[in-house]
């Protein structure tokens, strides 16, 4: 029983840890923009409906912050940042095919209802 009890504590917390970078309605929506081939702050903005500049950026700083995201600035004139996702984000497909999955059924079956 405590093999059980513990494994279940991990599996909380594994769980808690993913929601804890990928949670809300922001982050996944975002590093698929960047994917998309949006790279700069407005195309990235402009791509996402109703999402604010001030939440974009809070949430940029957390995905860079948990290696999903990369800033660069090109020393250019102007400067310019750009975003771009990283290899460890790639892993994500894991975890976003199937919610894409899931959610497309989820979707329907709420329409049928």
């Amino acid at each position: 029983m405590k093999r059980d009890k513990k494994q279940l504590q991990e599996k909380i917390q594994a769980i808690q840890d993913t929601m804890f970078v990928l949670g809300g309605k922001w982050k996944l929506p975002i590093i698929l923009s960047i994917y998309g081939g949006n790279k700069r702050f407005n195309d990235i903005s402009n791509s996402i409906p109703k999402i604010t500049n001030h939440i974009l950026s809070k949430e940029l700083k957390h995905l860079e912050a948990n290696l999903l995201v990369k800033r660069s600035v090109i020393d250019d004139y102007p400067v310019r940042i750009e975003y771009s996702v990283t290899d460890y984000a790639y892993g994500l497909e894991e975890v976003i095919l199937p919610m894409e999955s899931w959610g497309k059924k989820h979707r329907k079956k709420i329409k049928e209802k």
